[in-house]
């Protein structure tokens, strides 16, 4: 009995170190969910105003019946298709990279398995990338290590090719495929069109463009920069969003870890108790009996 009741108390002691830890992860995964907030927030200001001047200087075209003349906007048979997949590069985050991958996997398998179409897998996050490498599934660039709160720097590199690719017609097709954020438990799994850009509407077009404006140079050599700059914050909104989600995951799973761990010792220290208690009472039993047998 004194064997067991060590074990239980040692079983306590783990479970309660084991608490201690998810509980200071959960709290530097909640500050880093706050950060990734505010850089989302700072980002949304950002994109709303180039998504307004691109669209001020699409409005023409948006508004041609005669379909978008840019490659950037313009569809094209698709012989090839682009997936930039964004997983984070540890565990720890529950079903966050498991929600992701099998999305993805879902549209390969529609979309792929018959040969017609091919496909190319950009890996944001070691996670995803060591997941398609595993299967023997193409992948074309993969970034690791990406820092919790990723700035343009961190990731233009690869966003930069993602473009080049499309430009130069070795894809015919961007997604990325990401998690949202939605709230600190909830994200939503989300394939959004990239390239060609399709989102653009002329009816959010600001009639000061037709105002009077001069353009220099002009407003095709303009567009020509503008458009992939355009395209890359789209995809840097998709990571700045799908780490929020990641942080918001891992918050949760520590959280989640936490609870259970508090369960755990709850029940331990029960049993602990009832062993404790039986202990006793077989004490008091011999010694009673032993009494008696002297009388």
């Amino acid at each position: 009995m004194v064997g067991s009741l060590s074990e239980i108390k040692d079983k306590i002691i783990s479970t309660e170190k084991t608490s201690k830890i998810t509980s200071a992860m959960r709290m530097v995964q909640s500050a880093k969910l706050v950060k990734s907030e505010q850089a989302a927030k700072a980002y949304q200001v950002y994109a709303s105003k180039v998504r307004q001047i691109t669209t001020d200087l699409l409005k023409s075209e948006l508004t041609a019946t005669s379909g978008a003349t840019n490659p950037m906007l313009a569809s094209r048979p698709v012989k090839t298709t682009g997936y930039i997949v964004i997983t984070s590069d540890k565990g720890l985050v529950g079903g966050y990279n498991a929600k992701i991958l099998k999305a993805v996997m879902e549209i390969i398998k529609e979309h792929h398995e018959d040969g017609q179409e091919d496909y190319t897998i950009i890996a944001i996050g070691g996670i995803g990338a060591d997941f398609f490498k595993s299967r023997g599934m193409n992948v074309a660039f993969e970034l690791r290590g990406l820092a919790d709160q990723p700035s343009f720097e961190d990731v233009g590199r690869i966003i930069s090719k993602s473009i080049d690719m499309y430009q130069a017609e070795l894809i015919d097709q961007l997604y990325v495929c990401y998690n949202h954020h939605v709230n600190s438990l909830t994200s939503q799994v989300r394939v959004q069109q990239m390239l060609p850009l399709s989102d653009l509407v002329a009816e959010e077009a600001s009639d000061d463009m037709e105002a009077g404006f001069e353009l220099e140079p002009n407003r095709e050599v303009i567009l020509e920069q503008l458009l992939p700059q355009y395209a890359e914050s789209l995809i840097y909104g998709a990571i700045v969003d799908a780490k929020t989600a990641e942080h918001a995951a891992g918050m949760t799973a520590m959280q989640t870890a936490t609870d259970n761990a508090t369960n755990v010792i709850n029940d331990l220290t029960i049993q602990y108790n009832r062993a404790r208690q039986a202990a006793i009472t077989q004490e008091i039993t011999e010694i009673v009996a032993g009494a008696n047998a002297l009388e």
